[in-house]
Protein backbone atom coordinates (compact mmCIF):
# COMPACT_ATOMS: atom_id res chain seq x y z
CA UNK A 1 0.00 0.00 0.00
CA UNK A 2 1.40 3.40 -0.96
CA UNK A 3 0.69 6.52 1.02
CA UNK A 4 0.22 9.88 -0.61
CA UNK A 5 1.80 12.67 1.37
CA UNK A 6 -0.07 15.94 1.70
CA UNK A 7 1.98 19.11 2.06
CA UNK A 8 0.24 21.66 4.22
CA UNK A 9 2.14 24.48 2.56
CA UNK A 10 0.50 23.93 -0.80
CA UNK A 11 -2.58 21.90 -0.07
CA UNK A 12 -6.15 22.48 0.94
CA UNK A 13 -7.57 23.46 4.28
CA UNK A 14 -8.27 20.58 6.65
CA UNK A 15 -10.49 20.74 9.71
CA UNK A 16 -9.87 18.41 12.65
CA UNK A 17 -12.27 17.93 15.55
CA UNK A 18 -11.49 16.22 18.87
CA UNK A 19 -14.66 15.71 20.91
CA UNK A 20 -16.32 13.32 23.34
CA UNK A 21 -16.43 12.71 27.08
CA UNK A 22 -13.05 11.02 27.38
CA UNK A 23 -9.79 12.51 28.64
CA UNK A 24 -7.22 13.63 26.08
CA UNK A 25 -8.80 16.01 23.56
CA UNK A 26 -6.64 19.00 24.46
CA UNK A 27 -3.63 16.72 24.84
CA UNK A 28 -4.15 15.38 21.32
CA UNK A 29 -4.40 18.89 19.88
CA UNK A 30 -1.32 20.05 21.78
CA UNK A 31 0.53 17.01 20.47
CA UNK A 32 -0.33 18.19 16.95
CA UNK A 33 1.02 21.63 17.87
CA UNK A 34 4.27 20.07 19.04
CA UNK A 35 4.60 18.03 15.84
CA UNK A 36 3.85 21.05 13.65
CA UNK A 37 6.34 23.21 15.55
CA UNK A 38 8.95 20.49 15.16
CA UNK A 39 8.38 20.66 11.40
CA UNK A 40 9.00 24.42 11.50
CA UNK A 41 5.35 25.49 11.20
CA UNK A 42 3.93 28.38 13.22
CA UNK A 43 1.07 27.40 15.54
CA UNK A 44 -1.55 29.53 17.27
CA UNK A 45 -3.60 28.14 20.16
CA UNK A 46 -6.66 30.02 21.40
CA UNK A 47 -7.99 28.41 24.54
CA UNK A 48 -11.62 29.08 25.42
CA UNK A 49 -13.34 28.70 28.81
CA UNK A 50 -10.00 28.08 30.56
CA UNK A 51 -7.69 30.62 32.15
CA UNK A 52 -5.42 28.76 34.54
CA UNK A 53 -1.72 28.36 33.96
CA UNK A 54 -1.70 24.67 33.04
CA UNK A 55 1.67 22.94 32.84
CA UNK A 56 1.25 21.97 29.18
CA UNK A 57 0.86 25.67 28.40
CA UNK A 58 4.02 26.45 30.33
CA UNK A 59 5.89 23.86 28.24
CA UNK A 60 4.48 25.01 24.89
CA UNK A 61 5.25 28.66 25.74
CA UNK A 62 8.93 27.69 25.65
CA UNK A 63 8.67 26.87 21.93
CA UNK A 64 9.28 29.91 19.75
CA UNK A 65 6.85 29.09 16.94
CA UNK A 66 3.85 28.35 19.22
CA UNK A 67 1.70 31.21 20.53
CA UNK A 68 -0.98 30.57 23.16
CA UNK A 69 -3.71 32.93 24.34
CA UNK A 70 -6.43 32.13 26.86
CA UNK A 71 -9.96 33.46 26.80
CA UNK A 72 -11.39 32.24 30.07
CA UNK A 73 -11.28 32.72 33.80
CA UNK A 74 -9.18 30.68 36.23
CA UNK A 75 -12.06 28.23 36.67
CA UNK A 76 -13.55 25.96 34.04
CA UNK A 77 -17.22 26.79 33.48
CA UNK A 78 -19.43 23.90 34.54
CA UNK A 79 -22.73 25.69 35.05
CA UNK A 80 -24.23 28.91 33.77
CA UNK A 81 -21.69 31.33 32.32
CA UNK A 82 -21.43 34.88 33.62
CA UNK A 83 -21.22 38.10 31.61
CA UNK A 84 -17.42 38.09 31.92
CA UNK A 85 -17.36 34.63 30.31
CA UNK A 86 -19.35 35.95 27.35
CA UNK A 87 -17.00 38.91 26.97
CA UNK A 88 -13.90 36.74 27.11
CA UNK A 89 -15.28 34.24 24.59
CA UNK A 90 -16.26 37.07 22.23
CA UNK A 91 -12.73 38.49 22.53
CA UNK A 92 -11.34 35.03 21.78
CA UNK A 93 -13.51 34.60 18.71
CA UNK A 94 -12.55 38.05 17.45
CA UNK A 95 -8.86 37.34 18.03
CA UNK A 96 -9.15 33.94 16.31
CA UNK A 97 -10.68 35.59 13.23
CA UNK A 98 -7.82 38.11 13.17
CA UNK A 99 -5.21 35.36 13.51
CA UNK A 100 -6.76 33.33 10.69
CA UNK A 101 -7.18 36.36 8.41
CA UNK A 102 -3.52 37.35 8.92
CA UNK A 103 -2.38 33.92 7.62
CA UNK A 104 0.69 34.07 9.82
CA UNK A 105 0.08 30.63 11.39
CA UNK A 106 -0.15 27.30 9.53
CA UNK A 107 -2.03 25.59 12.34
CA UNK A 108 -4.75 27.20 14.44
CA UNK A 109 -6.07 25.29 17.44
CA UNK A 110 -9.24 26.51 19.11
CA UNK A 111 -9.22 24.54 22.33
CA UNK A 112 -12.59 24.01 24.08
CA UNK A 113 -14.39 25.94 21.35
CA UNK A 114 -17.10 23.25 21.25
CA UNK A 115 -17.84 23.86 24.95
CA UNK A 116 -17.99 27.60 24.26
CA UNK A 117 -20.66 26.95 21.62
CA UNK A 118 -22.56 24.49 23.83
CA UNK A 119 -22.65 27.00 26.72
CA UNK A 120 -23.86 29.78 24.41
CA UNK A 121 -20.67 31.80 24.77
CA UNK A 122 -20.18 31.76 21.01
CA UNK A 123 -23.00 31.49 18.47
CA UNK A 124 -22.78 28.31 16.38
CA UNK A 125 -23.21 30.29 13.14
CA UNK A 126 -20.20 32.48 14.01
CA UNK A 127 -18.01 29.41 14.42
CA UNK A 128 -19.36 27.85 11.22
CA UNK A 129 -18.51 31.06 9.33
CA UNK A 130 -15.01 31.08 10.84
CA UNK A 131 -14.51 27.48 9.67
CA UNK A 132 -15.73 28.25 6.16
CA UNK A 133 -13.62 31.43 5.97
CA UNK A 134 -10.41 29.69 7.02
CA UNK A 135 -7.89 29.89 4.14
CA UNK A 136 -6.80 26.75 2.37
CA UNK A 137 -3.29 26.68 3.79
CA UNK A 138 -4.34 26.64 7.45
CA UNK A 139 -4.98 23.47 9.45
CA UNK A 140 -7.84 24.25 11.84
CA UNK A 141 -8.22 22.11 14.97
CA UNK A 142 -11.30 22.35 17.21
CA UNK A 143 -11.56 20.63 20.58
CA UNK A 144 -14.09 20.14 23.35
CA UNK A 145 -17.03 18.00 24.26
CA UNK A 146 -20.35 18.30 22.50
CA UNK A 147 -19.19 19.16 18.98
CA UNK A 148 -22.29 20.27 17.11
CA UNK A 149 -23.37 18.00 14.22
CA UNK A 150 -22.91 20.90 11.77
CA UNK A 151 -19.28 21.24 12.88
CA UNK A 152 -18.76 17.51 12.53
CA UNK A 153 -20.22 17.65 9.01
CA UNK A 154 -17.71 20.35 7.97
CA UNK A 155 -14.75 18.52 9.49
CA UNK A 156 -12.31 16.35 7.56
CA UNK A 157 -11.27 14.37 10.65
CA UNK A 158 -13.33 13.74 13.76
CA UNK A 159 -12.02 11.81 16.74
CA UNK A 160 -14.57 10.85 19.37
CA UNK A 161 -12.69 10.40 22.64
CA UNK A 162 -14.76 8.00 24.70
CA UNK A 163 -14.34 7.43 28.41
CA UNK A 164 -14.33 3.71 29.16
CA UNK A 165 -12.88 3.92 32.64
CA UNK A 166 -11.47 6.78 34.72
CA UNK A 167 -9.57 6.78 37.99
CA UNK A 168 -11.65 9.72 39.24
CA UNK A 169 -14.29 7.06 40.03
CA UNK A 170 -11.84 5.64 42.60
CA UNK A 171 -11.54 9.06 44.23
CA UNK A 172 -8.17 9.94 42.69
CA UNK A 173 -7.99 13.72 42.36
CA UNK A 174 -6.41 15.73 39.52
CA UNK A 175 -2.63 15.48 39.72
CA UNK A 176 -0.01 18.12 38.96
CA UNK A 177 1.77 17.32 35.72
CA UNK A 178 -0.88 14.79 34.65
CA UNK A 179 -4.24 16.61 34.57
CA UNK A 180 -2.96 20.15 34.88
Amino acid sequence: MRFRYFRLEGGGRLIQVYTGNGKGKTTAAFGLALRAAGAGLKVYIGQFAKGRSYHEIKALNRIDNIKIEQFGRRCFIKKSPQEIDLQMAFAGLKRSKEIIAARKYRMVILDEINIAVKLGLIPLNDLLKLIKDTPKNIELVLTGRYAHPKIIKLADLVSQVKEVKHYYAKGIKARRGIEF
